[in-house]
């Protein structure tokens, strides 16, 4: 995946979040696993969350989080129709910037990813997104993901932001705008960066 230009820094960092302070490096699933393994309610609360011995197969390389997939969901959207641009495939995620995505004006719509967590307990994650007209930032989202351990079969986790208005009128619907959108900690470790582009228009 290309690193997009940072010009976008400070807007892209996480909010602060009162009271909270960085705890140095984390413990892998598997090791949390293994803390305290012999309390039985404790192992029960971390099956919960996900957290059981070998987990993510005892791996703890490569990324901690993999985004899959990036959603725009709507109770208007014709039937059938979905929208999702696949993260992990640069070449869908460039054809948006010659063919944006286009959006419904005046509609309820929300933003929907989903990942998967390989290693490791994540926390204080969040999704954050700036969008652009015209080089001038318009909007931005910064929502929680909250807190997971890997899925104990491997699959992705789905996560619904809160609802959204699309803006009207022949004014929004002229020209594209162009989004860069952030997964990243409250230590700042970033395991996703992208960009895409969308327009308004009368009809999904």
């Amino acid at each position: 995946m290309s690193t997009p230009h940072d010009d976008d820094h400070d807007d892209l960092k996480p909010s602060a979040t009162p009271g909270y302070k960085p705890v140095g490096p984390t413990k892998t699933a598997d090791e949390y696993a293994k803390l305290d393994a012999e309390d039985e309610s404790l192992a029960r609360w971390k099956a919960s969350l996900g957290i059981v011995p070998d987990a993510a197969g005892g791996a703890a390389s490569g990324p901690k989080v993999t985004v899959m997939t990036l959603e725009l969901a709507s109770d208007t959207l014709p039937s059938g129709r979905k929208i999702s641009l696949n993260v992990q495939d640069p070449n869908v995620i460039s054809e948006t910037k010659k063919n944006p995505i286009v959006i419904k004006e005046g509609v309820e719509y929300n933003v929907r990813i989903s990942f998967k967590v390989n290693h490791s307990i994540i926390s204080g994650v969040r999704y954050i997104q700036i969008v652009k007209r015209a080089g001038v930032k318009v909007d931005k989202l910064e929502q929680m993901l909250g807190s997971y351990g890997p899925h104990p079969s491997g699959e992705a986790y789905v996560k619904n932001f809160d609802p959204e208005t699309s803006p009207s009128g022949m004014l929004a619907r002229s020209g594209s705008y162009n989004v860069r959108s952030r997964v990243i900690d409250d230590d700042g470790e970033v395991y996703a960066d992208w960009e895409w582009s969308f327009k308004l228009g009368k009809e999904w």
